[in-house]
């Protein structure tokens, strides 16, 4: 709502020409309302969004309000309904300023729409741009959502987005044992699917539990498919704010589960890395309290590290697999050994598994690491393909 569109994504790293996306031909699933608005005439309407849930510059909601749809309450992931909250903080609910509607936090320990919350709706809307790694939680409110509305017996609508990270599968498949908000299935951390095919496949495995399934729609993308990159109009939460972020983000976000900085609380987040302590940097930075970042690791440290954005985002993006060797190459530089992950073991959780982290402290090799995870991400790959809807990468 209001301005959103303001905040849209930064040009950083070379070669971000439009050439390189599809999105002069692409109509995302919220705007083909002629598909989906004969669903929601005469109905009580609850939407689950944020900033990015956007029709043609326009937030979803003023549209459907436009066009005389009942919406009752709005439903807010982590970062919240405008999009500015830090990673992890407390997203607490609301009114909108501008249509007076209320807005109810999905995140903290309301993670999960209560039978109260869902009083008065008749059905749902889904419509959050996501970027297709497993540690990006609006997939997990995607499934809280999802089993709401099973439990309600309310139909859910989920509007498809481009997966930005959609060309390629690969990382570690999530351990159960590990499951937790930042990794609910058992997928791997770059699961190629867009929020549509994702919502399908929590249906179709089951996820929601055996007696449990999601009266659901979706309304289809038109002019993507996996072979294709699509450039989001608006970052997606605070810390990723153009698209070498976003391509670089399933490999570094890694670093969260160690004392290495991957640039929150600086103007590039996702897109450097780096320690005080790392004696192979050639680029510095100081994180500093920001935006988004009210209190980064090693707020005012001069850390000693790497950055990409003179890199080829072509290159980055068609690189096509998990970039561990750089997580790797830091354990071997700072010499900590397992004083290099935090302490709270937030690495198995990112990881899905405790087996990354005991292999990067035996000294198993990038080459060694990928090859254990083979056998599961061939099994998802087979899995997956039952619930595309679009043309697949090779």
């Amino acid at each position: 709502m209001i301005i959103f569109w303001l905040i849209g994504l930064q040009v950083v790293g070379q070669n971000q020409s439009s050439e390189l996306y599809c999105n002069a031909n692409v109509e995302v699933g919220a705007e083909r309302t002629s598909t989906y608005l004969d669903n929601l005439n005469g109905l009580k309407v609850g939407l689950v969004g944020n900033q990015s849930s956007l029709v043609n510059e326009v937030h979803l909601v003023d549209t459907l309000l436009s066009l005389n749809i009942d919406i009752v309450k709005i439903f807010s992931p982590e970062h919240g309904f405008r999009g500015k909250a830090d990673a992890g903080e407390k997203v607490n609910s609301g009114q909108d300023s501008k249509t007076g509607l209320p807005i109810i936090s999905l995140y903290g320990n309301n993670k999960k729409p209560s039978s109260e919350q869902m009083d008065g709706i008749d059905i749902m809307i889904f419509d959050i741009q996501d970027v297709g790694a497993r540690f990006y939680t609006y997939i997990s409110t995607l499934h809280y959502v999802m089993e709401a509305c099973s439990e309600k017996g309310i139909k859910l609508i989920v509007l498809d987005r481009p997966n930005p990270n959609g060309h390629y599968v690969d990382g570690p498949v999530l351990d159960l044992k590990y499951k937790s908000f930042v990794g609910m299935h058992p997928i791997p951390v770059v699961h190629g699917l867009s929020i549509g095919e994702y919502a399908k496949m929590i249906n179709g495995e089951k996820w929601l539990g055996e007696e449990k399934v999601c009266d659901l729609l979706v309304i289809p993308c038109e002019g993507w498919d996996h072979t294709k990159f699509y450039r989001l109009p608006i970052k997606p939460s605070p810390n990723l704010p153009n698209m070498l972020s976003i391509y670089l983000y399933p490999s570094l976000c890694f670093f969260e589960g160690t004392v290495v900085s991957i640039g929150r609380g600086t103007k590039t987040p996702f897109q450097v890395i780096g320690h005080p302590d790392y004696s192979k940097g050639t680029y510095s930075f100081t994180p500093q309290p920001a935006a988004g970042a009210k209190n980064p690791k090693l707020n005012g440290a001069n850390c000693q590290g790497l950055r990409f954005l003179e890199q080829d985002i072509k290159t980055i993006r068609n690189y096509r697999k998990l970039r561990i060797s750089w997580l790797i190459d830091f354990y071997r530089s700072l010499n900590i050994k397992d004083k290099y992950f935090l302490s709270n073991n937030f690495i198995n959780l990112l990881a899905g598994t405790d087996k990354l982290k005991a292999q990067i402290l035996k000294g198993c090799s990038v080459t060694q690491i990928r090859e254990s995870w083979q056998d599961s991400l061939s099994k998802f790959r087979l899995k997956r393909k039952q619930y595309l809807l679009y043309k697949d990468f090779d």
